[in-house]
């Protein structure tokens, strides 16, 4: 009989200061596919013993029954991620989810944008753009239409157990917003040395049934 293996549940509570979608990408040099899989709770509060700001993983069916937004007061149970090159949050599988206290006051129009994440499929419908990663950290970490997402490498498709890891920053918001820096072209390894690089018209393809201000 296998032995069973004890999963560590870890308690947390804090005030929610962020949700973005939780989005991983598969990069094939110059292919990509991507996997929507929930949202991530960025929570300014307690996690087990330590008072710091953490992030926890949910998926979409937690958030359709919360209405996850920044200002909520929350608190549950959840796991260490196995992987942290595969997560931007250090803990999933979020168990007794309860909302101590909902958002009284009317959140501020952004950017950036601190109200109830849309669903899964919008954001897949209004595609990103690459989004500069000093400028989502300072300009960007708590709105609604800013991602971090872990990225998984196949270095050669001839043998896929070749990968690397690594995270990209994007946004799916307004083409207009004045906070939107693009940064440097990505470039993607590849089998031999090669190398891709992604280029603009890859942003503008991905957005172009958008209007300036959608």
């Amino acid at each position: 009989m296998r032995a069973k293996t004890s999963v560590i549940k870890i308690a947390w509570s804090g005030r929610v200061v962020a949700v973005q979608p939780r989005i991983r990408l598969m990069r094939s040099f110059d292919e990509r596919h991507h996997s929507y899989q929930g949202y991530v709770l960025r929570i300014d509060g307690t996690c087990g013993d330590e008072a710091c700001e953490f992030q926890i993983a949910v998926g979409k069916a937690a958030h359709e029954k919360y209405r996850f937004c920044a200002g909520m007061e929350v608190s549950g149970l959840s796991v260490p991620v196995p992987d942290p090159r595969l997560e931007t949050a250090g803990f999933y599988k979020a168990s007794r989810i309860k909302i101590e206290k909902n958002v009284e006051n009317a959140l501020p129009d952004g950017p950036p944008f601190l109200g109830v994440p849309p669903d899964l499929p919008t954001y897949r419908q209004r595609g990103h753009r690459r989004l500069d990663t000093r400028t989502y950290g300072s300009k960007c970490l708590t709105c609604i239409w800013g991602c971090r997402m872990p990225v998984e490498m196949i270095i050669d498709h001839w043998n896929p157990s070749r990968k690397r890891y690594r995270f990209e920053t994007f946004c799916y918001g307004s083409k207009s917003c004045s906070f939107y820096r693009a940064g440097p072209k990505r470039k993607v390894p590849g089998r031999q040395g090669m190398s891709y690089t992604e280029e603009d018209w890859i942003d503008g393809d991905a957005t172009a049934h958008r209007g300036p201000d959608d």
